[in-house]
C-alpha cells in the first residue's frame, strides 16, 4: 500500500471521529448559553465531512478505497471518545475540553501523515487541512477558555 493510501485511510478514520464527535458536542451545546458556539462545532462538523470526502475522492481517482472500514487501526482512532465519556450532562467547559481533546489527536494523525513520504498533490491537501484542523482546535479552545 503508498504511503498516500496508508495516510488517507487514516486521515479518513480520523475525520470521521471528527464529525461524529463535533456533531455530538454541538447537539450537547445546542440548548445551552451559547447557542452560537453549537453552530461554530456544526460548522467545524461539516468541514471535517468535506475534508473526508476530498480524502476519499483522490483515492478513488488512483484506485484506492481509502474508505473502506474495519482496518485494525481504526479501532485506535478514539480522539474524540473522551467526549462520550466526560459529557454526562451539558456542560459547556466539559464539551469543549473534549473537543480539543479530539482536536489534539486530529492534529497529531495530520503531523504523522506529513512525515510520510507524500505525493506532491496529496501532500498539499494534508499540509492546507491540517492548517485548517490547527485553526479549529485553537478555535475551540478559545470559546472554552472565555466562556
Amino acid at each position: 500500500m503508498s504511503d498516500d493510501a496508508q495516510a488517507a485511510k487514516e486521515l479518513v478514520e480520523t475525520l470521521k471521529d471528527g464529525e461524529r464527535g463535533y456533531t455530538t458536542a454541538a447537539e450537547r451545546l445546542a440548548d445551552g448559553e451559547h447557542p452560537e458556539w453549537a453552530a461554530t462545532l456544526r460548522r467545524h462538523a461539516e468541514q471535517r465531512a468535506g475534508f473526508r470526502r476530498e480524502i476519499v475522492e483522490m483515492g478513488h481517482a488512483y484506485d484506492d478505497d481509502v474508505d473502506a472500514s474495519g482496518s485494525a487501526t481504526s479501532a485506535l482512532h478514539r480522539g474524540w471518545i473522551a467526549l462520550k465519556d466526560a459529557v454526562t450532562g451539558d456542560d459547556a467547559g466539559s464539551v469543549l475540553g473534549a473537543a480539543v481533546t479530539g482536536e489534539n489527536h486530529a492534529v497529531t494523525e495530520y503531523e504523522k501523515a506529513l512525515e510520510q513520504d507524500l505525493s506532491d498533490g496529496f501532500r498539499a491537501v494534508v499540509s492546507r487541512q491540517h492548517a485548517a484542523v490547527v485553526a479549529a482546535r485553537d478555535e475551540v479552545e478559545a470559546l472554552r477558555t472565555t466562556g
